[in-house]
């Protein structure tokens, strides 16, 4: 049976990029990871996985809205309820940058940036 992660704990890292293929042939090189397709929408996301493990994915920014934002990792902590922590960041000086949505078959996410301008997703998983 799956366990839940505790509240805190870093679960998920990702690559957002902008050129999915250039990144999975750097990385893939590099660091030996291989990357199973994962449909989303319109596009795909990839897994990333070393030794048969999924440790990450590659989250392609496609479309207009993601034109002015740099590649960049984005770390994921478990939080056991976003709607609820996503509050208390605001009350205490953060800002949430993309209010909890839904991903069918993985969480409840939203990303959000502390007092200091660090930002960082929050993930209630589904297991």
């Amino acid at each position: 049976m799956p366990h839940t992660p505790q509240h805190g704990t870093v679960v998920w890292n990702e690559l957002n990029s902008h050129d999915v293929e250039a990144a999975k042939g750097f990385y893939g090189r590099l660091m030996g990871w291989d990357f199973a397709p994962m449909p989303m929408g319109d596009d795909t996301y990839w897994i990333i996985r070393k030794g048969g493990a999924d440790i990450g994915g590659v989250f392609p920014m496609s479309g207009p809205e993601f034109d002015r934002i740099p590649p960049h990792w984005m770390t994921y902590a478990a939080v056991d309820d976003v709607d609820a922590s996503t509050k208390e960041a605001k009350a205490a000086g953060g800002e949430v940058l993309k209010g909890p949505f839904d991903v069918p078959g993985v969480g409840r996410i939203a990303v959000v940036k502390d007092a200091e301008g660090a930002v960082m997703g929050w993930i209630s998983p589904k297991m």
